[in-house]
């Protein structure tokens, strides 16, 4: 069981669609059962708060729904429980890393860590460019398969 956390900071934008067009990619290829697949914040900001209009909007051209998903906090408990915690930029990696205060097993990078082009990946609250936020998790999503050997 492939066990993976998407993080970013607020858990409404580019973590839910990194979590959802996963899932949706690992259903389509028959292998969902092989993985468990979640996503949490950094910050107590949406805290309880839907998806974001944005990423709703985004997911849904493709058929893939995100109800239910409301945003969580990334804990220490967390650690131990996923083989992978990917944050969506440099900054959430150090919010994470002061969350989780260590990283032994060397489980915390950015989704695009497993790209043939490494980078941040930019937040669409501030863009307001859910098209482009989109293509980099699509990419980062087939990558991080690849690197599993999917």
């Amino acid at each position: 069981m492939n066990k993976i956390l998407f993080v970013c900071y607020g858990n409404i934008c580019r973590s839910p669609m990194a979590e959802f067009l996963l899932k949706d990619i690992v259903k389509r290829r028959g292998i969902d059962n092989k993985f468990f697949i979640a996503s949490a914040s950094t910050s107590t900001e949406e805290i309880g708060n839907p998806v974001h209009y944005g990423t709703r909007e985004k997911l849904a051209q493709y058929g893939i729904s995100v109800a239910g998903k409301r945003a969580v906090q990334l804990t220490r408990k967390d650690y131990p429980k996923y083989d992978f915690i990917l944050g969506m930029e440099k900054m959430n990696i150090s919010h994470i890393m002061r969350i989780l205060g260590d990283d032994p097993e060397n489980k915390v990078m950015r989704l695009l860590d497993f790209s043939e082009n490494p980078r941040d990946i930019a937040d669409p609250w501030y863009t307001h460019n859910f098209d482009k936020t989109y293509d980099d998790i699509l990419e980062g999503c087939n990558a991080l398969l690849k690197h599993l050997g999917y």
